[in-house]
Order: C-alpha cells, then structure tokens, then sequence
C-alpha cells in the first residue's frame, strides 16, 4: 500500500485467499453465485478479490462513494449473497443490512460491525486447504451510470481449472503491449473498483510482478512513490495528467522517474495539449487505449503513432470499427458518427435485455454511444458521447473540444462542457471550471477563457458563458458526472 507501507506477499495473498474461498464454501456460497465487494483501496481488497476468482464466483465491486440505497441496488440486481467490506465503510454497510435481504453472508475487515463476521476471524476459522473445486471465476462490473442506472456486465464464467492459460485476457494485452512480466512493478493510484485498476492489478499478479496501490491519488506523492519503488508501469487518467502537470517544476524534477517503461492512459479522452506535454516530460512511454467494462472491442496506440497522428486512440485489435449515422448508414473518414465494432467479443447487460438490444444494431455490431470518426488508414479518433451532444441552432457541438481547450489554460484544473436551453437556439454551449486557485474566479478569468476557446474553436462551439465550482462532479478514476452536472444548472436556470 502505497501511503501505509502494509505489504503482502506472495505467499500471505495465497493463504488468505484460499482460506476466504474455503469459509464462503462453507457458508453455502458456490460456484456461480456473486460476492459483493464493498472496500475502499485497502490491503484486504486484491485477497478478497483473488478468493472469488479462485472459487468460479462472480465478484462485484461496489464503489465506497455509493449511498446504500445506490449499493442496495447494485446488489438486488447482481443477486449477491456474500458481501465483504471494512470498517470504513460501516455506516452504509450497516443500513444495508435491513434492505438487502439476499445477501446470507456479511464479512468486515478491520473491526466490529453488527451482524457480519469478523474477517480474521473468518480467516483463522477456515482450513488452510484449497476449496474444490479451484476454478476461475470473473467480474462482474457495473457500468458508471453517468447516463442512467448502472448496469452489469455479465459474461459466461470460464468453467476451468484456476491458472489455465490465457484465461486472463488483459494479462495477455498486457503481455503483447505493455511487457508484462514477473519484473514489472505496477503503481495503480485509482480505485480498485473499477475495471481498468482491478484487471491491471490481478493481471500483473498472474504476471508474477508487484502492484504497488495508492489509497487515493496526489500528484506529489505519485511522484515520491514511482521513486521510492523503481515503478516500471502505471496506470492513469488525464485528469491526474492535468494534477501532475500543475505542481511546480521543483516538485516536478525532485524525483527520480527514469524507472518508468509503460504509462497507460484511457477512461476518458485526453486533450492532446496536455498529452504532448506528459511525452515531452516522460518521453515515449505513453500508451493510451480505448475500451470500456462491457469488453467489446480495444484500441491502443503508442506515443510514436500518437505523435505522427495527434488526438488518435489507435487502431482496433478486437473486432472491426465502424462509424455509422443516425441511420446507420456508413460515414466516410473523417466524418463523426457513432462507433460500431463488428465481430469484437459480445457482451449483455445483466436484467435488462432491452438495453441490450440497443446496444446492438441490425448487423449485431455494438455500441457504447460513444461518437468519433476514423481517418483514412483507420485510426480512430473519439469526439464525445452521443448522449452529451449539444444540437445548436440545428448543428451538432461536440462539448470534448471546448473541454479540452479550457484544460489546457494554465490556470484551469478541470472543465465541463453542456449544453443549457434557449429560446433561439434550443441550446447553448455553457461550461463550468475548476480553477487551479479558486480565489481567482471571476469576470477576469472567465473573460481570459472565452478569449482563450476564441483563439482555438469556431465560435459555434465555444462557450457563451464560463461559471466557476471548487471541484467537478468527477469520480477518483476520472470519470465526469457530467449528466448531474447539466440537470443542476438546468435547474438553476429553468
């Protein structure tokens, strides 16, 4: 752990593992059924973790920053008989003891919690044997919900021993691009809640390396840690690229970072000023992807292929991309439509076979409603969700453009752009920032950005007005909240 120091080894992940797989058996927990995972960043977190995959069960991580009438939603659905979480955690696991009626077995880490088992407790109760049988199970994640209600990602569980080769797709990604091996030490600074920090630390396990995990991100001390550890790899947002980038440049070169091989970036896209500038720093280490929890397509690039295209994600290594318009009929390069990928590997949501089908079109090629176009040799490149389209006038503005030119203003640390209605237009383009200093805020600064976007954009796409907030509704893994963020100033505005 990244801020305690605690470390488990090998050998202490094996064992408490196993005897966690060993007591749910014994609680009636089998092969198939769905662990619930309720934990911020901890030193239990991965052996809880490697107990479900080594058992055949589905885990589902649920985030701590979840209300419990939000986690009781996610387990009713995902139908969860096992719940692990820590004392941390204990307001909201207490009150979903009465409203979650499904979950038979409750376990805590660190202390005392009315009606669940202490897990030493548990651990020092089971016997040291593996279970049997020892097959590999999987997640089970919920999408982010910025768009609605969460739902999960099911996937047939493999029905194979625990090891069997080429299991772990992500450890083979990994192994073919990022040089994944028992050398390798991954610091993971996001939540393990979420898919690309979990898959990246049980694949570097597999891989034999060390994970090195941060209880939550800080720019400083990402820096002491890649340092401290000799960190070859790591996994990041633009959102902490934007952090890194703002400390001062003594801050910056106080640290030794000539360890670092593989710096993997995706979740969000990355406003090509800033990744030039984390090239210029790191050099060409940098590695984006674009995939997503639902699994059902990848695309990866290099920081060379990056520089000779800029603002590309990559071309597919999963399935066939295709940009489609809102009748589905196919758009040349470089026109934006919605991204398709044919033959890549399928996917349902859990309950909900409509969403499903609306994920899918008439050739079953499928959808995450995210907008892009490719270029002429098949790079593609994201311009935003469709969902968060603004329709102006009757000309579609894409807010990732102005997003990306007010984060790359200096004294700007974070941007959201949304449409808001009126009367001539039926919308305009409205944007809400985080200034490096909050004490600057004001008619000033807001004057400087609007001049700022009017040098870089066509000014249909600009904002018409610049407002200011202390933080964004962003979540540690840098995904924006923006659909909350909209209906508030919708509201304010209405």
């Amino acid at each position: 752990m990244g801020g305690s120091g605690e470390l488990v080894t090998y050998a202490q992940l094996d064992d408490a593992s196993r005897r966690l797989a060993r007591a749910l058996q014994d609680r009636g927990v089998e092969p198939g059924d769905v662990v619930a995972i309720h934990m911020e960043n901890c030193v239990s977190y991965l052996q809880a973790v490697w107990a479900a995959q080594r058992s055949g069960l589905y885990y589902t991580t649920v985030s701590p920053r979840l209300t419990a009438t939000e986690a009781a939603y996610l387990l009713d659905d995902s139908a969860a008989v096992a719940l692990i979480t820590t004392v941390a955690q204990a307001t909201v696991a207490d009150a979903l003891r009465p409203i979650t009626a499904g979950v038979r077995v409750r376990i805590v880490v660190g202390g005392d919690l009315e009606g669940h088992e202490r897990w030493d407790d548990v651990l020092a109760g089971a016997p040291p044997r593996p279970r049997e049988p020892e097959i590999e199970g999987r997640s089970m994640l919920y999408s982010s919900g910025t768009t609605g209600q969460p739902k999960g990602v099911r996937k047939p569980l493999p029905l194979v021993p625990i090891g069997t080769p080429k299991v772990d797709v992500i450890l083979g990604v990994g192994q073919l691009l990022y040089g994944f091996d028992d050398s390798m030490v991954l610091l993971s600074p996001a939540p393990l809640y979420h898919a690309a920090p979990l898959w990246f630390s049980t694949a570097v396990t597999r891989a034999g390396g060390t994970v090195v995990v941060m209880e939550r991100f800080d720019p400083v001390n990402f820096l002491r840690l890649v340092e401290s550890y000799r960190v070859t790899h790591t996994l990041l947002v633009p959102t902490m690229f934007v952090r890194l980038l703002r400390l001062h440049e003594a801050e910056r070169s106080a640290r030794d970072l000539s360890s670092l091989r593989y710096a993997v970036h995706g979740a969000a896209p990355c406003p090509v000023p800033v990744k030039h500038q984390m090239i210029d720093w790191w050099g060409p280490i940098v590695h984006e992807y674009y995939g997503a929890t639902e699994g059902n397509g990848f695309v990866a690039c290099t920081s060379e292929e990056w520089l000779a295209r800029p603002g590309t994600v990559g071309q597919s290594m999963a399935g066939t991309i295709h940009v489609l318009d809102d009748e589905g009929r196919e758009l040349g390069p470089g026109q934006a439509g919605t991204i398709y990928v044919e033959d890549g590997p399928g996917f349902e949501y859990h309950n909900d076979p409509a969403k499903t089908a609306g994920a899918h079109n008439e050739q079953g090629w499928s959808t995450l409603g995210d907008v892009g176009f490719l270029d002429e040799d098949g790079w593609l490149f994201l311009t935003d969700r469709k969902a968060f389209t603004i329709i102006s006038g009757g000309v579609n503005v894409y807010p990732q453009e102005a997003e990306n030119a007010l984060v790359s203003h200096p004294r700007v640390l974070d941007a959201a752009v949304f449409g808001i209605p009126d009367e001539d237009m039926g919308e305009v383009v409205h944007a809400v920032v985080q200034p490096a200093d909050m004490t600057e805020a004001g008619p000033d600064l807001e004057a400087e950005l609007l001049a700022w976007c009017h040098r870089r954009l066509a000014r249909y796409k600009c904002p018409r007005a610049v407002e200011f907030d202390a933080a964004l509704p962003r979540d540690p893994a840098g995904k924006l909240f923006k659909s909350a963020l909209r209906d508030r100033y919708r509201g304010t505005l209405d």
